[in-house]
């Protein structure tokens, strides 16, 4: 280990780094892929500790968990814990962000970025229960998820430390392999060397890396493992129907279904009609400006209806001024800053609107559009007699409309007449 033990720095930047000395059992955050697979090995070598392991499954598709427990047991782990997060990630994280509207950037729909602090949260008990004095992650140095990972550590357990081998190791992926075939790491041929750097749960799925640093370079079909390329989906349109109550979905074409099959069940039709592509600039929370390729055909479908009918069910107020706190509220999940209580402020703010967001809303899909086609709630703040053109009296009277204009505009009269004498008189 000389030759990565030398380029690895121990110098602790910040209090919650772990020094050598102060390793004796770690939790690893472990997939089963390259970089956690080479870590396992390394760490117990490294810092001469045991290794226990813990995979959540927040709905990763084609998974197999009981294979990614082998593989940490056949490389030295001494114990493996595996998760299903699932029901607490749909309910706990993705659903705040359905009545928040949150998008970063007005595109990302934050799908790593609500699944790091979770799992992060269950290192924290897994490494408690276990013993574990250390926590171990992937990340890498110019990534946001190092930053959401070991903010929430420092913030629920300040007695924890934390490594990130990664971010200190100066192996690149051809390292990472001459170092597994070395160590007797099992590789999995053909699928270990990815094209694209990927990261998916029920939410979405991000790829990075190859061609997509290029900005120059449109998408390459070859990226879309999940949704199908507008091109080749189906030559007819599709309207499916979201119920929501209180702003949970609820129900599809109406068949009531619970939080994770609806979104998966909503996903598989998205993906089907190329509707969630989303070719992205992004401002990340390190400082640079990076380009992402995400495919969220749930997000894509189910924020384009909880918003439209939100927007039916509130006031011009309402819907004026909630749109900055869903900017706020989604800025500081991608920041990292789940347990921030502002969050949580703000969450009760979010929940108080949606107590009206109850009702159903159709959106056509073809061909990676997604549109709003038909909507209904018994909560809308709108009267068809009194919207139509057809019709008058009632609570709305056409007659009153000159009144009204001249109240209305009377300080932008006044404002506009005084500039333009001003002007004339050269003051």
């Amino acid at each position: 280990m000389a030759e990565t033990t030398e380029q690895t720095p121990h110098t602790r930047t910040a209090s919650y780094l772990a020094e050598p000395s102060e390793v004796r059992r770690v939790l690893l955050l472990y997939s089963g892929g390259l970089d956690t697979s080479v870590m396992l090995k390394w760490i117990a070598d490294e810092y001469e500790a045991d290794v226990v392991t813990l995979t959540v499954n927040l709905g990763q598709p084609g998974e197999d968990y009981a294979a990614v427990e082998a593989k940490a047991r056949q490389i030295g782990a001494v114990e493996c814990h595996t998760i299903d997060a699932r029901e607490e990630f749909a309910h706990d994280f993705v659903l705040p962000a359905i009545k928040a509207n949150a998008l970063y950037g007005g595109g990302y729909p934050l799908f790593t970025a609500l699944g790091r602090p979770l799992i992060a949260k269950l290192a924290v008990d897994v490494a408690r229960r276990t013993g574990c004095d250390t926590i171990a992650h992937g990340c890498t140095g110019k990534g946001n998820d190092q930053v959401r990972i070991e903010a929430t550590i420092a913030t629920l357990a300040p007695e924890l430390k934390v490594i990130a081998p990664v971010r200190g190791w100066q192996m690149g992926r051809e390292e990472e392999m001459e170092y597994a075939r070395k160590h007797g790491i099992p590789l999995k041929t053909g699928t270990e060397i990815q094209p694209y750097s990927i990261d998916d749960n029920l939410w979405g799925r991000s790829s990075e890396g190859r061609w997509i640093e290029d900005l120059d370079h449109a998408p390459d079909d070859d990226v879309f493992q999940l949704v199908t390329p507008p091109e080749r989906a189906p030559d007819e349109p599709q309207v499916v129907h979201v119920g929501f109550e209180r702003g949970v979905p609820v129900s599809l074409d109406g068949e009531s279904l619970g939080l994770v099959d609806l979104l998966e069940r909503i996903s598989d039709v998205g993906c089907r009609h190329g509707v969630g592509i989303v070719d992205h600039i992004e401002d990340r929370i390190v400082g640079l400006k990076v380009r992402d390729i995400y495919e969220v055909p749930a997000a894509a479908i189910v924020l384009l209806a909880h918003q439209e009918l939100e927007k039916l069910v509130g006031t011009i107020h309402q819907n004026q001024f909630k749109p900055g706190l869903e900017r706020q509220w989604a800025y500081l999940v991608y920041a990292g800053l789940w347990w921030e209580p502002l969050r949580g402020d703000l969450d009760a703010f979010m929940q108080r609107v949606n107590e009206q967001v109850t009702g159903t809303i159709g959106v056509k899909l073809f061909k990676g559009s997604a549109r709003v086609v038909t909507r209904s709630s018994p909560n809308a703040v709108y009267d068809q007699s009194l919207a139509s053109f057809a019709e008058s009296g009632g609570l709305f009277s056409q007659q009153a409309s000159p009144g009204f204009i001249e109240l209305w505009s009377l300080q932008s009269r006044m404002a506009h007449q005084l500039r333009e004498r001003n002007q004339a008189s050269g003051g």
